[in-house]
């Protein structure tokens, strides 16, 4: 029987727990360059625009859209992650403050945290490497991982089937700065879907994709989601499904 509480907490990285500062789009200036991608060039500001609007969806997904081309998506894709891999190994990534500190409370309430990416495996682990976080979750998951990455809901599924942390996909909370993210949330089941205000999408966006709270940073999410019990009064589901079983 389940008591509504949230048991597993899903995480962004880039813009939610991590700081951005503008990275994304460094390291998609450097890849379009590459590609021919004129720098100044209308054609570039029209791309730009496009990467602002899908932060948070892999990277790969992208650069398809914005090539039209297997092949040329993929090397787009390949030079953005060595392009991001540059600035990451050269002191250009930091967390946002409070994160590691939340990610601890929320592990020390007995909550299990996955960090997800929209990035490759490759690029998340440097990304962990370089803050010195390779054992701060429970788990780490890029799309690859799940199959297909943000706004599909896979990320936030396969973070329940991997760690089977929680019994109800409503005791899952979902936090990121993106629209995707809030999507993402939302398609999954989860309760709480937060959208953060350190990263790409302002308040307005992230509500008009689904957020069911707006926080300033993540640091808010564990007075958020203590004591939350959004569903287990509101219904008798899980109670007849914990009596069926124990018949």
């Amino acid at each position: 029987m389940t008591d509504g509480s949230i048991k597993l907490v899903v995480l962004d990285m880039a813009g939610t727990t991590v700081a951005d500062g503008g990275l994304v789009e460094q390291a998609f200036s450097r890849a379009a360059e590459r590609l021919g991608v004129e720098p100044g060039s209308d054609d570039h500001a029209k791309k730009l625009d496009y990467v602002r609007a899908t932060m948070g969806e892999s990277k790969i997904t992208v650069f398809r859209a914005l090539f039209g081309d297997e092949d040329i998506a993929q090397r787009g894709n390949a030079a953005f992650e060595s392009a991001y891999a540059e600035l990451v190994d050269g002191g250009r990534c930091a967390p946002l403050p409070g994160a590691a500190e939340t990610i601890g409370k929320l592990r020390d309430e007995g909550r299990t945290v996955v960090l997800t990416t929209g990035f490759s495996r490759v690029t998340q682990d440097a990304i962990l490497d370089a803050l010195g976080w390779q054992d701060i979750a429970d788990l780490t998951l890029c799309p690859a991982d799940a199959g297909r990455g943000r706004p599909f809901p896979d990320l936030v599924l396969a973070a329940l089937l991997r760690t089977g942390a929680a019994d109800d996909v409503r005791e899952i909370a979902v936090a990121g700065d993106t629209s995707y993210d809030m999507l993402c949330g939302r398609r999954s089941g989860a309760s709480v879907v937060a959208g953060v205000l350190t990263g790409a999408h302002d308040e307005a966006a992230l509500r008009g994709a689904g957020a069911t709270h707006v926080l300033a940073s993540v640091a808010e999410l564990p007075r958020t989601i203590t004591g939350f019990t959004g569903f287990a009064a509101a219904d008798g589901f899980g109670a007849a499904a914990g009596a069926g079983q124990q018949r």
